[in-house]
C-alpha cells in the first residue's frame, strides 16, 4: 500500500511528493524573480531621487567651466570650497537662512498649535456646530493661493504688516491650517473614547486628558505635519515674492535670485548656497523620521 512501511523498513515515496515539489521549486524562482525585480525598480528609483543631489553638490565644488563644458556629471577635478565660503560671505546668504529659519519655525508651532486643539474640539467634544465648523476648515484646502493674492495684499497692508516677518507667517499658517486640522481630526477620531472615560474617572479635567494622554497619542501625527508644514514655509517662493520687498527681511528662496547676474551667474556659488538650503529639511527628516513611520500603523496600533 502506498505510504506504508514495508517489512525492511522502507517507505515508498508517494507520487504525489514530485509533483508538490516542482511547484514549490517554481514558486521560489517566481519569488527571487519577483524579488530581483522589486528591488531592481526600488534602486533605480532611489538612483532617481538621489542623483540630484549629488550633481548639486558636486556642482557646488566646480566652477562655470566644469559645469557647462569639461565635466558636467563627474566629480570635480578640484575641490573648489571657496564657493561655500563666497555664499557665506559675499551674498551674505546668513542674513536669509536666519529669516527663513524664523519664519518656518514660527508658521510650525503656530500652525500645530492651532490645528490640534481644533481638531480635538470638533473630533472629541460635542457641541453646537461642530460639524459645520470642521467642513468650514476644510473648504480652505480647495482655494488656490493665486485666486487670493489681491486680497491678501490688501488685508497685510491694512493690518500694518508689510515687510514684516508677520507678513509672511500669518499666510503660511492660515493655508496649512485646514490640511492639519483635518489629519488631525482624523487620528483624532481613531483613539478609543474609553481612554478619556478612564481619565474622567480618575479626576482629570479635559486640559489634563488633551495634554497627558491623548496628546502623546498623536506624536506621529505632529511629527509629519511638522515636517510638512516646514518644508512648505521653507521652500515657498510666491507669497513671500510678493509681501516683502525689505532685503534685509527676504528669505532663502528670495535671496537665491540675487545670485543671478545680468550678464554672468556664478553656478559654484548658487550650487553651494542650494547645498546649505537643503541642510535644515535634512536635519528635520532625520529628527522626526522615526515618528513618521509610526503614523502608518498608529491606528492598529491603538486600537490593538
Amino acid at each position: 500500500m502506498k505510504g506504508q512501511q514495508d517489512h525492511q523498513g522502507y517507505v515508498p515515496v508517494s507520487r504525489t511528493a514530485a509533483p508538490t515539489h516542482r511547484r514549490g521549486v517554481a514558486g521560489g524562482r517566481l519569488r527571487r524573480v519577483s524579488g530581483i525585480a522589486l528591488y531592481t525598480l526600488l534602486s533605480f528609483y532611489a538612483f532617481c531621487n538621489l542623483y540630484p543631489l549629488f550633481w548639486m553638490v558636486s556642482n557646488s565644488f566646480k566652477n562655470n567651466q566644469e559645469i557647462f563644458v569639461r565635466n558636467v556629471f563627474g566629480l570635480p577635478r578640484i575641490w573648489r570650497f571657496e564657493n561655500y565660503i563666497k555664499a557665506w560671505q559675499s551674498f551674505n546668504i546668513f542674513l536669509y537662512f536666519k529669516n527663513s529659519m524664523i519664519v518656518a519655525t514660527a508658521t510650525v508651532v503656530i500652525t500645530l498649535m492651532l490645528s490640534i486643539m481644533f481638531a480635538y474640539a470638533t473630533a472629541r467634544m460635542s457641541w453646537k456646530l461642530s460639524s459645520i465648523a470642521r467642513i468650514y476648515m476644510s473648504i480652505g484646502m480647495f482655494v488656490p493661493v493665486q485666486v487670493i493674492f489681491i486680497p491678501l495684499v490688501l488685508l497685510i497692508r491694512d493690518f500694518h504688516l508689510s515687510n514684516s516677518y508677520l507678513a509672511l507667517i500669518v499666510p503660511y499658517v492660515a493655508f496649512q491650517l485646514s490640511f492639519c486640522s483635518i489629519v488631525f481630526y482624523g487620528f483624532f477620531r481613531t483613539l478609543p473614547p474609553e481612554l478619556e472615560e478612564a481619565a474622567a474617572i480618575d479626576g482629570a479635567n479635559v486640559y489634563v486628558t488633551f495634554y497627558r494622554i491623548i496628546l502623546p497619542l498623536v506624536k506621529p501625527a505632529i511629527a509629519t505635519l511638522a515636517i510638512f508644514v516646514f518644508l512648505f514655509s521653507w521652500n515657498e517662493f510666491a507669497i513671500a515674492l510678493i509681501m516683502i520687498s525689505n532685503n534685509s527681511l527676504k528669505t532663502l528662496p528670495l535671496g537665491l535670485l540675487l545670485f543671478q547676474g545680468q550678464f554672468a551667474t556664478d553656478w559654484g556659488a548658487m550650487g553651494a548656497s542650494l547645498a546649505l538650503a537643503s541642510i535644515p529639511t535634512i536635519v528635520v527628516y532625520l529628527l522626526f523620521g522615526n515618528e513618521v513611520e509610526k503614523a502608518l500603523t498608529v491606528g492598529s496600533a491603538v486600537k490593538g
